[in-house]
């Protein structure tokens, strides 16, 4: 054997004994078990929409804007408000002209103190009456009730009944507000917007698009991003005892920019949202230098009910080569999920083929040449 196949032998044994100490982790899934996908169902493209973003087609995909609007059932609700008594209440209860009743215990305790406590039982105690059944009852008919009932004892009782202390009822704000707890349920009506301004406004991380209201077990969403923002009443609701209005934080706003772009990263839509413009910008724009500017995907998966099932994912392709169709894309509003994709172009892949095979391409160059110079060696 001369010394040019010694040569290429122990080149050989070097090669082999290297790769089975490549540095880094690495996945082998040969001695897994891989499970068996049929063709059509490896078959992507087919279950793949793709819509150009051209200026006359960018307003079908426009998410409809919200617009201002009353809410006249809202407004006969609150109208016809009215508190109910429930357990741990304090009432005050005034009888004119007999002061022996109405403060018996001194006059110079408040009314909380001096108030009559409706007990676990629903009721009341009061003098010549006894026990009154007051929960779920107004003070209205609470009042009409006792000066029936009085009757007997005073003539023509002048009765009065309102609540010192509001304690039975309350509902509850929870998530990203400033000030997150409950808040009690009184005789002035409190609307989902009042519990939000109670609470000390939403936090900077708050996710107000996606508001959960939950009553009775039964889940409501609601956009205090349409409420707040664009004045549309309909999104506002009348809080009753027991609601729990969850604010969440914004971690499900995201969408993710990828590709040939100056800087890749996972963006958070604010709340004025994001156009596909805006994203690229915050990115640093496209690589002018690799990119395919014919190339900018939005990737969104299909979860709207009205999609046929077989749609694994819509596609928008945006052709910026006339940076002017950058306008375009400030009409395509962005949704949560959505992945902003930059393909590289032609040359640029083809150069990263180039680039993968230099290294082997150099290593047999340098090996043909060491093999040449021992071979001539004198």
């Amino acid at each position: 054997m001369d010394l040019t196949k010694k040569l290429l032998i122990s080149a050989m044994a070097s090669a082999m004994l290297v790769g089975c100490t490549v540095p880094g982790s690495h996945l082998n899934i040969e001695d897994k078990a891989v499970v068996k996908v049929s063709q059509e169902e490896s078959n992507i493209s087919e279950q793949v929409n793709v819509y150009p973003l051209t200026a006359k087609m960018v307003s079908s995909f426009k998410t409809p804007r919200v617009i201002s609007k009353q809410n006249p059932a809202l407004d006969a609700e609150i109208a016809q408000y009215q508190y109910r008594i429930g357990t741990g209440d304090i009432l005050n209860v005034t009888i004119w002209d007999h002061p022996e009743l109405t403060i018996p215990a001194g006059s110079y305790r408040s009314s909380t103190e001096a108030g009559n406590w409706v007990h676990s039982d629903g009721t009341i105690f009061y003098p010549y009456i006894g026990l009154v059944n007051v929960a779920g009852k107004t003070v209205t008919e609470v009042r009409d009730e006792m000066a029936n009932r009085l009757k007997k004892f005073i003539e023509s009782p002048q009765v009065d009944v309102n609540v010192a202390a509001f304690r039975s009822q309350k509902a509850y704000i929870t998530g990203e507000v400033n000030i997150p707890g409950q808040q009690p349920v009184t005789n002035v009506p409190m609307t989902l917007l009042d519990a939000v301004n109670r609470a000390g406004g939403l936090a900077e991380e708050a996710d107000w698009r996606n508001i959960t209201l939950t009553r009775n077990g039964s889940e409501e969403r609601i956009s205090l991003y349409a409420l707040m923002q664009r004045g549309d009443l309909t999104q506002n609701r009348l809080l009753r005892p027991g609601d729990i209005v969850h604010v969440p934080r914004n971690d499900a706003q995201k969408v993710f920019v990828m590709g040939e772009v100056n800087n890749p990263q996972l963006l958070k839509i604010d709340r004025a949202g994001m156009s596909l413009t805006e994203a690229l910008s915050t990115v640093g724009g496209i690589n002018e230098l690799e990119a395919d500017a014919t190339g900018v995907f939005v990737i969104r998966g299909n979860n709207s009910q009205e999609e046929s099932s077989d749609t694994l994912a819509n596609i928008y392709q945006l052709n910026i080569k006339d940076a002017s169709a950058l306008v375009i894309g400030t009409e395509f509003e962005l949704q949560p999920y959505d992945i902003v994709y930059v393909t590289a172009a032609p040359i640029s892949r083809w150069n990263r083929v180039v680039r993968q095979l230099l290294p082997t391409i150099t290593g047999f160059n340098d090996l043909s040449e060491a093999a040449l110079r021992v071979r001539t060696w004198p």
